[in-house]
């Protein structure tokens, strides 16, 4: 059974910074591009950020810059390094992780979100 589990959520005031972990368990995620997203109440889940699996990176341009996406294979961990936090940042922050096959079936998992509270 495919799990993914966050952790390094918490609240920390403007200008601090948090780093986000998400482990995979049940599966060999080497091939698949693990991401992160975000969600306010009442609002759309939004991409942050994602790195397929040659490392490629991509960023929301409200992130860049200032967050950095990265994984290790090994332990099939996704993180995401947040740096010069903001208020607008505050979100409940959840993993992916995805895999299109050639016959254009989707694999798509998520974690359950860790909360990120930025505020004095």
């Amino acid at each position: 059974q495919v799990q993914l589990v966050e952790s390094g959520g918490g609240s920390v005031p403007p200008g601090g910074s948090l780093r986000l972990s998400c482990a995979g368990s049940g599966k060999d995620f080497t091939v698949y591009t693990m991401g992160w997203f975000r969600q306010l109440p009442g609002k759309e889940r939004e991409l942050v950020a994602t790195i397929d699996g040659g490392r490629n990176t991509d960023y929301s341009d409200a992130v860049k810059g200032r967050f950095t996406i990265s994984r290790d294979n090994a332990i099939n961990t996704v993180y995401l390094q947040m740096n010069r936090l903001k208020p607008e940042d505050t979100a409940l922050y959840s993993c992916n992780f995805r895999r299109r096959f050639i016959n254009g079936r989707v694999n798509d998992y998520w974690g359950r979100g860790t909360q990120v509270t930025v505020s004095s």
